[in-house]
């Protein structure tokens, strides 16, 4: 490390909450919290949008919609950020999300509360992207792991408050609340960014790398991305030739969307983009089919249910915060960490999915694998952001987003194939224990890329 930098890490104000960032970590929160709650809260008020709206045929058009444009966003925000700078992402971004819960707020008919989904996916995608450019910009790199662990924190907290919330909103005040009650908080959050933007530096779009191709590869990732979701939520032979086609139209574009090198652990930044991927599909792979288990296997309620899911949620978080008050310990050592947590929790909720098992388990191993993700999400995020040259950090955090969803949506697309295959929902067992070897599988895999890796030779 350089004299200045040590300068520049000890200057006053130059952590989370000093007096030259509060400011802007205040806004980071409330707008990934907002998308957060928004993204997952939803759900919870959409029958009662699609009943006034006559909307019921349509019931999976809003989510699909939502996600579509948030992949386009993803990917081309990230190019953006390279070529003008995440400033004027972070001024249009935000305006469109709020563009759209006004929208939605306010629509009459399916087809505009579409248009507002679409609008919230498009804000949502830009600003995550150049969220993580400007972390990288206003935080010093010892900073750096505590500002990932506030921002994991921000999307874990409404995951487990979020739905409820939304209901109660909906009981009390009317679905309309659930996107007009963000308005101000999103308009505060902002505001709070506006000191942090006018100070970053404009980039030469001389400098940007050139991306040939991106638009036809963004289209490609939004269509393909939704068809394995779907698929994988609707597990079916017609819905299996849907992902299928996914698939087949994603993968050529992944040559665009991700660093070369990715998908065969190139060592270095394609690496690191490989084990956000690895974790995601590992993690969610096995998560989507939890509540399933205990209800059908085990005969819980849904609440009772969706109890490890929530506990897990905890894990995630506070392993999240103990990470971020430890810069010291190399990143590639908790990356490890985390992957071998998940290789034993997944592998060990096999004693769940047997009639035989405990369910009362799955609250442990849910917990110990949401520490791993909690270590390693941010530790990847770190070191993602400081592999990749200063005029690439847009296309590095854009990666890491597609990297996430990629993942995601093939491996709970596979759980949903074997679900199909080898049993039913009603008695998921005979699915469930390959889910969770092959899920475990993929976290073995991911500790022996990293096995013998380090901060300086990842």
């Amino acid at each position: 490390m350089t004299a200045t930098e040590t300068a520049d890490e000890s200057a006053p104000g130059k952590h989370l909450w000093g007096a030259s960032t509060r400011a802007t970590t205040l806004g980071i929160l409330l707008l990934i919290t907002i998308a957060a709650f928004e993204h997952l809260g939803v759900s919870t008020a959409l029958p009662r949008m699609l009943a006034e709206l006559d909307g019921g045929h349509l019931y999976s058009w809003p989510f699909t919609a939502f996600l579509s444009a948030s992949v386009a966003a993803t990917v081309l925000s990230g190019w953006v950020c390279d070529r003008v700078g995440a400033r004027a992402v972070l001024m249009v971004a935000p305006a469109v999300f709020l563009a759209g819960l006004l929208v939605a707020g306010t629509a009459e008919s399916m087809s505009v509360l579409l248009a507002a989904r679409v609008l919230q996916g498009i804000g949502l995608g830009g600003e995550v992207v150049a969220i993580y450019v400007l972390v990288a910009a206003v935080y010093p790199e010892r900073v750096r792991p505590a500002a990932f662990g506030l921002l994991a924190a921000a999307w874990v907290v409404p995951s487990i408050v979020g739905p409820t919330l939304a209901g109660v909103i909906t009981e009390r005040f009317g679905w309309r609340w659930v996107f007009l009650g963000l308005v101000p908080l999103a308009v505060l959050g902002v505001v709070l960014l506006v000191p942090a933007l006018r100070g970053l530096p404009r980039p030469d779009p001389k400098d940007g790398p050139t991306r040939k191709g991106l638009p036809l590869a963004a289209l490609a990732a939004a269509l393909g991305i939704p068809a394995v979701s779907w698929a994988a939520q609707h597990p079916s032979l017609t819905t299996l030739w849907l992902g299928l086609a996914g698939l087949a139209v994603l993968v050529p574009a992944l040559r665009t969307l991700l660093p070369r090198g990715t998908l065969t652990g190139k060592p270095g930044l394609p690496r690191v983009i490989l084990s956000r991927g690895l974790f995601a599909g590992a993690f969610f792979g096995v998560e989507a089919f939890v509540p399933l288990t205990l209800t059908s296997v085990h005969g819980l309620s849904p609440a009772l249910a969706g109890l490890p899911l929530t506990v897990g949620a905890l894990g995630w978080s506070f392993a999240s915060a103990w990470q971020g008050r430890r810069p010291d310990i190399e990143r590639t050592t908790l990356i490890r960490t985390g992957f071998a947590f998940l290789a034993i929790g997944l592998s060990s909720m096999v004693f769940v999915a047997v009639p035989w098992g405990s369910p009362w388990l799955a609250g442990l191993l849910w917990t110990i694998c949401g520490a791993g993700m909690g270590l390693a999400f941010p530790s990847v995020n770190v070191l993602a952001l400081r592999l990749a040259p200063t005029n690439e950090r847009g296309f590095a955090s854009s990666a890491l987003q597609v990297s996430d969803m990629v993942f995601s949506a093939a491996l709970v697309g596979l759980g949903g194939v074997l679900l199909a295959a080898l049993a039913s929902t009603a008695a998921p067992t005979a699915a469930v224990v390959p889910i969770d070897l092959v899920m475990a599988a993929v976290a073995v895999v991911g500790v022996l890329v990293f096995r013998r890796s380090t901060d300086e030779r990842v």
